[in-house]
């Protein structure tokens, strides 16, 4: 049984930030500082990128550990209240997930898909992944 009011839960629910999160910003501030430019959020983009650079072709997606499955696939956190509700969301956002990136391959993009978990923990590590694609890119000549 949820130990909230229905009010209560929805103010909750409205509360939870989709885009410009700390994961986002830790990460968007560091390729900034690497000289890295970049938009975000662009609405022309399948799955709307976090952080996109259309002239690479490049999709960053900050993904919540929660949210995007993480800790559901490890069994780590499964809510106890509603699962007939939680479960299927969680399965449908991983499978959305895997849809918008296979789409975006299949259009010539790559997708880096970061958990907030690891930008927290290594945020360099992100970025270097990115500046080693982007080197890469350059070198080929594309």
């Amino acid at each position: 049984m949820d130990n909230l009011t229905p009010e209560q839960r929805k103010k909750n629910m409205q509360n939870i930030k989709n885009k410009d999160t700390k994961p986002e910003i830790i990460l968007r501030k560091m390729l900034w500082s690497k000289g890295i430019r970049y938009r975000k959020n662009i609405k022309n983009v399948l799955g709307k990128p976090d952080i996109c650079i259309k002239k690479y072709k490049l999709a960053i997606f900050c993904d919540s550990d929660f949210w995007h499955g993480r800790l559901y696939k490890e069994n780590k956190s499964i809510p106890k209240i509603n699962q007939g509700y939680w479960i299927p969301k969680l399965e449908r956002n991983i499978a959305r997930d895997t849809y918008v990136s296979d789409e975006l391959l299949k259009q010539g993009w790559t997708v880096f898909r970061f958990l907030e978990s690891d930008i927290k923990k290594n945020a360099g590590y992100c970025v270097e992944q990115i500046l080693e694609y982007l080197k890469a890119y350059t070198a080929s000549g594309d």
